[in-house]
């Protein structure tokens, strides 16, 4: 199933940001040096395993940060 990468990316940005402009450039920079350009993936960009894992394991701190 294609998109599934942008919708992660932007459920971490969204979670993370929460709102602030400035923080969603923050966060799109730390994944950039995760290896992951938010730029690049759009809807219909093919999933990739890798990409998925490292992303998972993102939302998966994120959710342990805000408890």
């Amino acid at each position: 199933m294609a998109g599934q990468i942008k919708i992660m990316i932007d459920a971490i940005i969204e979670q993370r940001a929460k709102g602030s402009k400035v923080m969603e450039g923050v966060v799109k920079t730390k994944l950039i040096l995760k290896g992951i350009d938010p730029k690049i993936y759009t809807s219909t960009t093919p999933d990739d395993p890798v990409v998925i894992g490292k992303l998972h394991e993102m939302l998966i701190e994120v959710r342990f940060a805000a408890q």
